[in-house]
């Protein structure tokens, strides 16, 4: 495993602090903060802009009790050691109160080997606190003096930054890679393969799989360069989310910040991998999640995973309504735009994360998506594209008034604004909405690619003859 350049890892047992250390030094609140032990399972991290490095939160060492079975305990350690081998700097946190425990000595042994790299940190010596453990404590470890911090109130936060720029040595120049890195996210239901997707795009078990649902609790970031089959390097940022629960199943906090982290996380992507079950089809979930991504304005390419699941099922008998996997394939896309009406055009992978099917393509896919939304669409043509389509499909009456559109422009890319200026702002129902979307996503090749329309409502125009359209008619006219 290679040294990322600029990282840096917050190690510790669990509930010493190491979330609200890693919220402290990335100046927003990212990791779930909870004093619930483990509930940091995967390695979340940040960017922090004041030392340009990227800070990693480690899951918590030794984790027990009913909410972490044995498999996740035994996964989160290999996430720590894998914090430990990647990081230029290390923050091993301790709890300044309770001293040095069996497990600080434990993780202290595991980090003598990389002595140079670590920064001890002593948090909870909160201003006011009487009780703070004796220093010689903290000596027995084998990192000198710790620095004693309040992550909670922010005392000793300066000293902890200038300790990380001291380990870390002088800034490098900003490569091209990093200007050109595409941000990706999958988001998806519980269990679909989401981090067994992000796995083998990193070749590495770098987050944690389960069978449990629910296992990634937190959004997780990660820099990687795909080479193609073409030997072409493509660098992307990866962002495996949480699965994103209803609303209305949320049990608890945690799983209530976890779905907001997964929804900010939407929104600081590029493009949005919705990741399907191949054995589930699509079920009311998955277009509710769907519908959270064209509410942020996001490209969508819909993965359709464990395609690996569909070829044994096939080969066992199993899926006898089906004449072969190409008539299986046709028929759930069929039923997946059916019930995605919303996302018209979006990219269908037929993938298998745990074979590698067709996983190229998926990153392809998103690589042509992004350079579509720099799309210029010309005025002239936009017209004449609306003009087609109202006159096909005339939109129906709202309150007694038919919408009426002057005329259209584009204003913006990334996501594609166009500004109709019409009769009536307010009477253009959702339904014809999509169908005029969906039509210019045809015409002009946005397959994926979100429209939004800004109405500029403004009285009509007097009649100048006989030969003047009524109110109720749709018509475009350009602009004097």
């Amino acid at each position: 495993m290679h040294t990322a350049p600029r990282t840096v890892a917050i190690v510790g047992r669990p509930n010493v602090g190491k979330s609200r250390l890693f919220n402290r030094l990335a100046r927003k609140r990212i990791s779930i903060v909870h004093d619930m032990p483990g509930v940091t399972r995967d390695v979340v991290t940040a960017e922090v802009a004041d030392g340009a490095y990227t800070l990693l939160d480690t899951g918590g060492i030794g984790l027990t009790g009913s909410d972490t079975p044995a498999a996740i305990t035994k996964a989160s350690e290999e996430q720590v050691q894998f914090a430990i081998e990647a990081a230029t700097a290390i923050l091993f946190t301790v709890d300044a109160r309770a001293g040095v425990t069996a497990l600080d000595e434990r993780i202290a042994r595991l980090l003598r080997k990389t002595k140079d790299k670590v920064v001890l940190v002593a948090n909870k010596a909160d201003s006011g606190v009487e009780k703070i453990a004796a220093i010689e404590e903290f000596y027995r470890l084998g990192f000198g003096e710790p620095l004693y911090i309040s992550a909670e109130h922010g005392n000793g936060e300066a000293e902890v930054r200038d300790a990380v720029l001291a380990k870390l040595g002088p800034l490098p120049e900003e490569t091209q890679h990093d200007k050109d890195r595409l941000h990706i996210c999958f988001v998806g239901r519980p269990n679909v393969g989401k981090s067994s997707l992000s796995n083998r795009l990193l070749k590495s078990d770098r987050l944690i799989v389960s069978d449990v649902p629910g296992t990634t609790r937190d959004a997780v970031e990660l820099n990687f360069i795909y080479t193609s089959k073409e030997g072409k390097e493509w660098p992307f940022r990866l962002i495996d989310t949480a699965g994103i629960r209803a609303a209305t199943k949320l049990s608890s906090s945690v799983e209530y910040f976890s779905r907001l982290r997964s929804i900010e996380a939407i929104q600081n992507s590029d493009v949005i991998y919705m990741v399907l079950d191949a054995m589930d089809g699509v079920v009311s979930q998955d277009k509710a999640i769907a519908g959270e991504v064209v509410k942020a304005a996001k490209p969508i390419v819909i993965v359709v995973n464990k395609w690996d699941k569909v070829h044994a099922a096939f080969r066992k008998g199993e899926l006898q309504a089906y004449k072969s996997e190409r008539d299986f394939r046709e028929k759930f896309e069929a039923e997946l735009h059916r019930r995605l009406f919303f996302t018209p055009g979006a990219p269908v992978m037929f993938v298998s994360a745990l074979t590698g099917h067709e996983i190229e393509r998926m990153l392809k896919a998103a690589r042509a998506l992004d350079a579509r939304l720099d799309t210029k669409i010309p005025t002239a043509k936009l017209n004449k594209t609306l003009i087609a389509l109202t006159d096909r499909t005339p939109p129906a009456a709202v309150g007694g008034v038919r919408f009426r559109a002057y005329y259209a422009t584009q204003v913006s890319t990334r996501p594609f604004r166009i500004k109709i200026f019409c009769n009536n702002d307010k009477n253009l129902d959702e339904s014809y909405r999509r169908y005029l979307e969906a039509g210019l996503v045809r015409e002009f090749g946005l397959d994926g690619c979100p429209i939004h329309f800004e109405l500029k409502g403004k009285p009509p125009r007097k009649s100048r003859g006989t030969g003047t359209r009524r109110d109720s008619d749709t018509v475009f006219e350009d602009e004097e």
